[in-house]
C-alpha cells in the first residue's frame, strides 16, 4: 500500500505565521512587559492612606477620572476612581504628597531595546536557519550544507565485492576492462614501447546488460582508488555547484592518482548543447567543466574516466571525442553461448539439480539481458521454495522464463467454453503455421493458461543456435506465423476476436522494417525512410520522407501482411484435419510441449 504524504507547505507559510506571534506580541505582551503592576483601590480606602501619611507621589487625571498614587517602600502603582470631594487637595497637602506626576512607564532603554529588535531577529534567524537546515536535508543528504562538495563513492583497494569472474557474457568488455586494471598495476610494460592508456572509456548498451556491475568489477580488481558517482549527482538547484562538484571531484582524483572515476547515467550532464539562450545554463556549465577537466591545459596524468549511458547518440560531441572517450565498448544482450555462462553465474548462489540444461534454458530466454537472466534464476529459486523443494529444478528455469515473459499464471480466470475453443484455435494456429514453414523456429511449448500479462496463451519458439541474420523469406515467414492465429479465428469461427491485437502490432511493426529500413521493396530499393532514435531504449523510429512517400510505405506495409495473412490461411486450409485434432488435444490438456505437437502433426 502506498504511502500518502500530506503536501508539504510553502516557506512563506511559516514566516507568516512568526510575523502574526511577533505582531501579538508587541501588541499584548510588550505593554504587560513594559508597565508595573497597577492595584486598584477603592476611594475610603485612598482617604486613609493619605491621612495615615502612607502616599508618597499622587496625580489626578481628570480626563481619565482617576488617581493614581504611590506608597512609601512600596514599589507599586494604586488607582482608584476620582470623587467630587473639594477637601482632596488640602488634604493632600497637609499629609506632604508630592504632585509631580507618577511615572508609569519604568522600562529601561535596554529592555526596551531587547523585547522590540533583538528578539524578533532572534526568532525570525532561528526560523530561517531551521528551515534552510530542512530544505537541504532534503535535497541533498546530511552533507548538502557543503556546497560544490563533490560526493562520490571512493573505494580503496578493495578486497570484497564483485570480480571479473562474477561477470559473464561480456568476454570484450572484460577484455578492455582488465586491459585498464592491468595498466594500472604494471604502467613500465606500456611505458616501455610509447604506449598510454585511455583517458576515457564509455560503455554503452541497453539497460541491465551490466555496464555498471562492469564498473564494480574493476573496483574489484584494481588496487587504485575508485571513485563512483552518478550524473544526476552533478544536477544542483543553484547555479554553479554542479561546475564546482566537477572541479572538486578530479582535485581528489588527482591527489590520489592514478585511480579511476566512474560515472554512472553520464547523459544527464552530457547531453549536446542545443546553442539555444534560455537553456539549463547549469547543465551547460557542468559540461564545459568536465570537458575542461578532461582534456584541457592541465594533464589528467594517472585519472583514467569510465562512464556508462545507454543513450550515447544524446551525448555531446566535444565529450566523445578522441582526447576525452578514447574508446567505446559496447555492452550488448549476450548471446546463446553469454545467457547460458550467465546463467551458471547466478546459479552459483543458489541450490540447483544436477540434471540442469543450462544450454536449453538460454535457448528459450533469447534475447534476455543479464539482469532479466538473474531475474529469472531467482524466480526459479522462489518457485523452489513455494513447492516446497531444497533446490531448483528444469522445470523451475523454465517456468520462471514464463513469468518474467507473460507473468504468473491466473489461477482466478475462468474461461467461457467458447474462448477457450477460440484461444485454443488461435494458438495452434500460430504453431502450426510456423511448422509448416521450413525456416521458422521450432515451437517449444504451446499453452491456453492465462497470464497476469494479459496474455490469454501463447506459442513460444525457441532458436536452434545463434541467429544474428534474418533473409527477406525468413520475416515473411515470421509475418505469416503472426497472422496464423486470426487466420484460424477466421477459418474455424467464420469472425474475429481481439485476441490477435499484439500479433497485429507486431507483424506490422516487423513489414514496415522491410519497407523502411531492410531495403525490401522493389520501389525504394536501397533507400532508408527511416530513423531509429533510442537504439538502446526502445528503438523508436520516425520516418524521414515526404507525405507522399509516407503513404506508398503504408499502401505496400498492407499489401506485405495481406499476403502473409493469405499464406497463412492457406496452410490451415491445407491442414485442417490437424489443426482440428492439435486443437481439441490443446483445448484438453492446456498445456503441451514442442515434442507432443511434433507428434501428433507427424502422425
Amino acid at each position: 500500500m502506498n504511502e500518502v504524504k500530506s503536501p508539504k507547505k510553502p516557506l512563506i507559510y511559516y514566516y507568516c505565521i512568526v510575523l502574526i506571534v511577533l505582531m501579538l506580541f508587541n501588541l499584548l505582551a510588550m505593554p504587560w512587559l513594559s508597565q508595573r503592576r497597577i492595584v486598584e483601590v477603592d476611594y475610603g480606602s485612598f482617604v486613609s492612606m493619605v491621612e495615615d501619611g502612607e502616599v508618597k507621589q499622587a496625580e489626578i487625571q481628570e480626563q481619565e477620572n482617576r488617581i493614581l498614587f504611590t506608597k512609601e517602600g512600596d514599589n507599586r502603582i494604586y488607582k482608584t476612581a476620582m470623587v467630587g470631594d473639594d477637601r482632596l487637595p488640602d488634604r493632600l497637602l497637609d499629609a506632604g504628597v508630592v504632585f509631580n506626576g507618577v511615572e508609569i512607564e519604568q522600562t529601561s532603554p535596554f529592555l526596551t531595546v531587547l523585547l522590540s529588535w533583538v528578539l524578533p531577529i532572534v526568532i525570525f534567524v532561528a526560523i530561517g536557519q531551521y528551515m534552510s537546515r530542512k530544505l537541504m536535508k532534503s535535497a541533498g543528504g546530511p552533507n548538502a550544507m557543503m556546497f560544490g562538495k563533490s560526493n562520490a563513492k571512493i573505494y580503496v583497494k578493495s578486497s570484497e565485492g564483485i570480480k571479473f569472474s562474477d561477470v559473464a557474457g561480456e568476454d570484450e568488455a572484460k577484455d578492455n576492462l582488465k586491459e585498464i586494471v592491468e595498466y594500472l598495476h604494471n604502467p613500465k610494460k606500456y611505458q616501455e614501447i610509447g604506449a598510454s592508456m585511455p583517458k576515457g572509456i564509455l560503455l554503452v548498451g541497453p539497460p541491465g546488460t551490466g555496464k555498471t556491475m562492469l564498473a564494480k568489477a574493476v573496483a574489484g580488481e584494481a588496487n587504485v582508488p575508485f571513485f563512483s558517482i552518478s550524473g544526476s549527482e552533478f544536477v544542483e538547484m543553484f547555479v554553479g555547484m554542479g561546475a564546482s562538484k566537477v572541479r572538486d571531484l578530479f582535485k581528489q582524483a588527482k591527489e590520489k592518482a592514478p585511480c579511476i572515476v566512474f560515472i554512472d547515467e553520464i547523459d544527464a550532464i552530457g547531453k549536446k548543447r542545443d546553442g539555444q539562450f534560455g537553456g539549463n545554463d547549469e547543465r551547460e556549465q557542468t559540461l564545459n567543466q568536465l570537458l575542461t577537466e578532461m582534456d584541457g591545459f592541465e594533464g589528467n596524468t594517472g585519472v583514467i574516466i569510465l562512464a556508462a549511458t545507454n543513450r550515447p547518440e544524446s551525448l555531446d560531441p566535444a565529450l566523445t571525442r578522441p582526447g576525452r572517450f578514447d574508446r567505446r565498448v559496447p555492452v550488448e544482450l549476450p548471446d546463446l553461448k553469454g545467457r547460458e555462462e550467465i546463467l551458471k553465474v547466478h546459479a552459483r548462489k543458489i541450490k540447483v539439480a544436477d540434471d540442469v540444461d543450462f544450454n536449453k534454458v538460454a535457448r528459450m530466454a533469447s534475447g534476455a539481458s543479464g539482469a532479466e537472466l538473474a531475474n529469472i534464476v531467482n524466480e526459479a529459486a522462489l518457485r523452489a521454495v513455494r513447492d516446497g523443494r531444497s533446490f531448483a529444478t528444469q522445470a523451475d528455469l523454465e517456468e520462471s522464463i514464463e513469468v518474467v515473459i507473460a507473468g504468473y499464471q491466473k489461477k482466478n480466470a475462468i474461461l467461457t467454453d467458447q474462448e477457450k475453443w477460440i484461444v485454443a484455435y488461435h494458438e495452434t494456429g500460430h504453431a502450426l503455421v510456423a511448422a509448416l514453414q521450413t525456416h521458422s523456429a521450432p515451437v517449444q511449448k504451446i499453452t491456453i493458461i492465462p497470464r497476469t500479462s494479459g496474455a490469454l496463451g501463447y506459442t513460444m519458439q525457441v532458436e536452434e543456435g545463434n541467429h544474428y541474420l534474418m533473409s527477406q523469406e525468413e520475416l515473411e515467414n515470421k509475418i505469416a506465423t503472426l497472422t496464423g492465429g486470426r487466420a484460424a479465428e477466421e477459418l474455424i469461427f467464420h469472425s474475429a476476436s481481439t485476441g490477435a491485437s499484439n500479433d497485429i502490432e507486431q507483424a506490422t511493426k516487423l513489414a514496415r522494417a522491410m519497407i523502411t529500413r531492410y531495403g525490401m521493396s522493389d520501389d525504394f530499393d536501397m533507400v532508408a525512410l527511416e530513423t531509429v532514435n533510442n537504439q538502446y531504449l526502445g528503438g523508436d523510429t520516425s520516418l524521414a520522407c515526404s507525405a507522399e512517400t509516407a503513404a506508398e510505405v503504408d499502401r505496400q506495409v498492407v499489401e506485405v501482411v495481406k499476403r502473409q495473412h493469405a499464406k497463412a490461411t492457406k496452410l490451415l486450409e491445407d491442414n485442417q484435419e490437424k489443426l482440428h485434432e492439435l486443437s481439441k488435444y490443446l483445448y484438453e490438456k492446456e498445456t503441451i510441449t514442442g515434442d507432443e505437437f511434433m507428434k501428433i502433426l507427424n502422425r
